[in-house]
């Protein structure tokens, strides 16, 4: 008897608190209840959903200067679904309870699209979560590797220890935190821009954690784990955030095949596939490889398309981007007061890019059967930079960070800059 007389008494003041509730919303005017539904509706809707646009690649979205507004708008986005949902409910209620089915229909729609946008934005689309990270890292020498010596290649050395990460897994995951030997390495590739950079995730003393925010620019842009400021890929450069104006260590790397690394560092590891991701993996199967044009291309084949490849350099604060499709095996070249040159193996994938100074003195290179050699002395130098045969036998030439892109990318993070291109006989 006792437990049905709290039951009675909970449904009074249950009946009561509605006919309170309904005696309230009969207090709203009809235009003040659409008002506050609409401003519930833009709440809980347009700020996601302008996100999603600025972090993907839709038409338009990337050629936005809009990557404060984006970092904003994520901030902002928990707070004003929130919002949204307090300021519909008393009119959804309204309408639901009182109102016509037009309003019952719209009521219905708006939920609908929240939930649809909330699975787009938060669930299955968001970029961490459709470019997950390997489950293990795992290496493999040349004798036990099962990845096929063709693939294309980044390579970090440190010391006595060298790896290198096939483009077309790295690619996929967008970033590979890492360690080579004692020093720990953020590994990144954006495909939308061909850009490949090793970083050091050590932000002001601290080891960060990097999670994959979406794209700018048609570039990955990362968010470390302190400060959730948001990073370039293509530059390291800190866009947005507490961070902003500072710039991550890069770490040198290069850029070749697997059988070059193992030529150049028999005792290399290479990084394993995690199965995990075979599918995803599978779509990236050609595109270390294969150069795409504009379909154009085909009816003005000399000129640069946003998406032909170029090998970047950065000297002295000057940048320049050369034709990938017009290098030579050998190219001598000099930026500011820097003279260098590019030499390309004969797999046409894997380059170097060296300083040609030795001691004081500007050497030029031509191609040799073994590697290159310089005019001035004959000497041979193979693709690590180093004198094997001849009077200079025993020097080594500096390497020069180079990258291989999309001219569209090269243009937007590294502006001005100056195009080679042989086939139009002219620097632009």
């Amino acid at each position: 008897m006792f437990h049905s007389l709290l039951k009675y008494k909970q449904i009074k003041k249950a009946l009561a608190e509605e006919a309170f509730y309904l005696k309230y919303l009969n207090t709203m005017t009809p235009t003040f209840k659409k008002r506050l539904f609409w401003i519930g509706a833009v709440c809980l809707i347009l700020p996601a959903l302008l996100e999603a646009y600025l972090l993907m690649p839709f038409p338009g979205s990337q050629d936005l200067e809009a990557i404060k507004l984006t970092y904003y708008l994520e901030k902002l986005i928990p707070a004003s679904r929130i919002i949204g949902l307090l300021l519909l409910a008393i009119p959804a209620w309204s309408f639901i309870t009182q109102g016509s089915n037009k309003q019952k229909g719209l009521v219905g729609i708006i939920v609908l699209v929240a939930i649809v946008l909330y699975y787009f934005t938060d669930v299955s689309y968001r970029a961490e979560v459709m470019f997950k990270e390997p489950e293990k890292i795992q290496f493999a020498t040349q004798k036990d590797s099962k990845v096929p010596d063709s693939l294309v290649v980044m390579t970090v050395v440190n010391g006595s220890i060298a790896k290198a990460y096939p483009i077309k897994f790295v690619g996929y995951h967008h970033k590979i935190q890492d360690n080579v030997g004692d020093t720990p390495v953020l590994i990144t590739y954006c495909t939308m821009c061909r850009t490949g950079l090793v970083f050091s995730p050590i932000v002001d003393g601290k080891k960060q954690i990097f999670r994959l925010v979406g794209a700018r620019h048609y570039n990955a842009v990362i968010e470390d784990s302190d400060t959730k400021s948001w990073w370039y890929q293509a530059t390291g450069d800190a866009a947005v955030g507490a961070q902003e104006g500072k710039k991550l260590d890069i770490i040198p790397s290069e850029q070749m095949t697997l059988k070059a690394f193992f030529a150049q560092y028999p005792d290399g590891l290479v990084f394993q596939p995690d199965n995990t991701f075979s599918e995803e993996y599978d779509e990236l199967k050609t595109y270390d490889r294969r150069q795409k044009m504009d379909e154009d291309s085909l009816t003005n084949p000399n000129k640069f398309w946003d998406k032909s490849w170029i090998l970047g350099v950065t000297i002295e604060n000057k940048n320049k981007a050369y034709a990938w499709r017009s290098l030579p095996p050998v190219l001598n070249d000099k930026i500011g007061n820097t003279s260098f040159v590019i030499v390309l193996e004969d797999d046409r994938h894997s380059f170097h890019v060296f300083n040609r100074e030795i001691d004081g003195k500007i050497l030029n290179f031509v191609s040799e059967t073994s590697g290159f050699k310089d005019k001035e002395t004959y000497s041979i130098w193979n693709d690590r930079g180093e004198c094997i045969e001849g009077a200079l036998k025993g020097k080594k030439l500096a390497k020069i960070q180079a990258y291989q892109e999309y001219l569209r990318a090269w243009k937007q993070f590294h502006k001005p800059t100056e195009i080679w291109d042989y086939d139009n006989l002219k620097s632009r």
